[in-house]
């Protein structure tokens, strides 16, 4: 007789075992309608399977995080079945869960076109209607190897031969349609429904380019039609916010080829953008007890092995170059020159702790096809810090990190965060003492500083535990950004000590902590999260003097001398055109303020005030407008609201 513990902590006993589903209708058939699997004791189970001894058990429904991952799993296999039925040829390989969809990879002779994907989808939406039940087997590896050679799938046979010998493995059936899977699955495909298949992209099989091209279908999925009706209102609004349109339209930055891909040319207007974004970021660490470091972009190759980047990260490391026989690497990481400089002399427990922050730039051997815009680069600068300390400063120091986190990103304007504290991992390194209290230390600076989280046990790096927090941004979607981690590994390493209050020599706790992730990234998410409509005090160009006529310009760029000695960006639009024309091109180029200038403005001294969503602002003496735009530049407001 089965004892069932529910997540509120309440038991139900049954007579004779029963599946999942059925435990949902006993609870309640509101319940069972939007089950579509569940967690018995921790582990993800279809709801076919039948609880036969005593157990913690959570139905999984459609709309949670888990439930979601599972109707997007099962719309892989629909969208697989699909194909295969329209197409009898394709063989299948794999068809994984991504963020907010799926995707599968298909060997089929021809690429796959816009006309095929709706052929696709419509099938998918038949197969749906078929209502047909998705069951789980068990075969041995050879029976497996048997099937998939008979149904003529070779990808599918290579995958099999490389599970070990006498392992079982688990299929999924619906319909005609087998696939090998650990699964879980929805029950049936009725249980599907909102879901669009996206697009099409190569892609090799294995991920390695020796091998033969793939053709990979992309699709989303959600619990409900109002789910993905949001999220394609969502990518649409995306689209014209992609910064790499952007980029180009406002000449902020360019991919040169020539030079090779993934390496970010930064034009003017995009470098004034950095420069006063690294400004920011300089002052804010100065202010918070940081020193500014500034260290080498190549070290010898022993120092990566030292690290253990050559064991652990070497496929995203550049080929070592030779001098003189010396084998010398660019720095795919900033940690290790950080610990060098630490260990240029020997330290005090009073020195602790040590705060150390450096723009540096690293370099990434990242597959061609995996380079997007400013998002994933080959060069890029992190904004790393690294702080070293006692083990009883964990909790203050980490406090310390939140506090400049959300200053800094508060003032870029973003306010909401997803956080994941990520604990000890199966296989890691360090006590379990220390564990637990680094642990610890991590809850308590979220929780004094008052910030929601949620617990992703075991997700911690082998070194240590970790807290990433993700921005949301103006059209709700998150940006993977901030991240704390502490680091029990690399002082030992490199046998890093300070001595104690007893005298005696110990390990420093090392804390490896970035805010922006990188500039490059960083810039693209703020170019998409403002669509290229930069607040006063980011903006490449903060103002523009627009004279009526060539009688003007000598007045015009008065104006534009008395606000430069303000300090403020101002450009002045001297082309013999139409007021109209240079007032719309202005606006294309997002600058946050028109300044008109004609006759009334020069006998008066003033400037006729526009900003760029055409709202008109009235005639300002030149003093006002410099000692409103100061004001906004210098408190750094995000929103356009006149100040003056």
């Amino acid at each position: 007789m089965p004892d069932i513990q529910l997540p509120d902590g309440s038991h139900r006993q049954f007579p004779e075992p029963l599946s999942g589903l059925a435990l949902a209708q006993a609870i309640g058939s509101g319940l069972a309608k939007a089950a579509v699997a569940m967690r018995v004791n921790g582990r993800l189970k279809d709801l076919s399977t039948m609880l036969d001894q005593d157990a913690e058990v959570a139905i999984v429904t459609r709309e949670s995080a888990d439930g979601l991952e599972v109707i997007r799993h099962s719309a892989a296999h629909l969208m697989a079945q699909a194909v295969q039925a329209l197409y009898p040829e394709a063989q299948v390989t794999i068809g994984p869960v991504i963020a907010n969809g799926f995707y599968y990879d298909f060997a089929f002779e021809r690429g796959f076109t816009p006309e095929d994907l709706e052929a696709i989808e419509e099938q998918m939406r038949a197969l749906v209607k078929e209502n047909l039940p998705v069951h789980r087997e068990l075969l041995s590896r050879e029976d497996a190897i048997a099937l998939f050679e008979k149904m003529g799938e070779d990808y599918k046979v290579e995958i099999v031969r490389a599970i070990p010998e006498g392992e079982s493995l688990s299929l999924y059936r619906q319909g005609d349609f087998v696939d090998l899977c650990r699964g879980p699955h929805v029950p049936s495909t009725g249980s599907l429904g909102a879901f669009k298949l996206q697009r099409v992209a190569g892609a090799y099989w294995r991920g390695d380019s020796r091998n033969p091209m793939l053709q990979r279908i992309y699709g989303t999925a959600w619990a409900q039609q109002k789910d993905l009706d949001a999220y394609l209102r969502q990518l649409a609004e995306a689209e014209k916010r992609d910064h790499r349109r952007i980029g180009t339209e406002l000449d902020l930055f360019s991919i040169q080829e020539d030079a090779g891909g993934g390496l970010v040319f930064w034009h003017p207007s995009g470098a004034r953008v950095r420069r006063v974004i690294e400004d920011f970021w300089r002052s804010a660490h100065v202010e918070a007890g940081y020193e500014l470091l500034y260290t080498p972009h190549i070290a010898h190759e022993q120092l990566w092995f030292t690290s253990g980047h050559k064991d652990f990260y070497a496929e995203s490391m550049f080929d070592p170059m030779q001098d003189e026989g010396q084998p010398y690497q660019l720095k795919p990481m900033n940690c290790p020159f950080h610990i060098l400089i630490y260990k240029d002399k020997l330290h005090s427990y009073r020195d602790l702790p040590i705060r150390w922050a450096e723009l540096g730039t690293v370099y990434r051997h990242e597959m061609s096809g995996a380079l997007h815009g400013l998002m994933r680069v080959r060069g890029f600068t992190q904004d790393d810090a690294h702080v070293f300390c006692r083990p009883d400063q964990i909790e203050a120091e980490i406090l310390g990190v939140l506090a400049l986190v959300q200053k800094i990103l508060g003032t870029f304007g973003f306010s909401q965060y997803e956080i994941n504290l990520s604990t000890r991992p199966e296989h890691s390194v360090g006590s379990d003492e220390i564990w637990d209290a680094a642990t610890q230390a991590l809850r308590n600076a979220l929780g004094r500083a008052g910030l929601a989280y949620q617990v992703d046990e075991g997700g911690g790096a082998f070194y240590g535990p970790k807290i990433d927090l993700k921005i949301q941004d103006s059209i709700g979607r998150k940006w993977q950004c901030s991240t704390v981690q502490l680091d029990f590994n690399l002082p030992e390493r490199f046998a890093m000590e300070y001595v104690a209050e007893d005298g005696a020599r110990k390990v420093p706790i090392m804390v490896h902590r970035a805010i922006f992730g990188s500039i490059e990234r960083f810039f693209g998410v703020l170019i998409e999260h403002y669509e290229g409509k930069f607040p006063l005090w980011l903006a490449p160009v903060q103002a523009v003097v627009l004279p009526i006529s060539e009688h003007y310009a000598a007045y015009a760029i008065s104006v534009s001398d008395a606000l430069m000695k303000r300090g403020i960006r101002v450009e002045t639009d001297l082309r013999n055109e139409k007021i109209g024309y240079k007032i719309r091109a202005q606006t294309l180029r997002r600058v946050p303020y028109l300044l008109v200038v004609g006759e009334r403005e020069k006998a008066a001294d003033t400037v006729a005030v526009r900003d760029r969503d055409g709202q008109d602002l009235g005639a300002l003496t030149i003093d006002a407008v410099g000692i409103a735009l100061q004001k906004m530049d210098r408190e750094r407001l995000n929103t356009l609201e006149w100040q003056g």
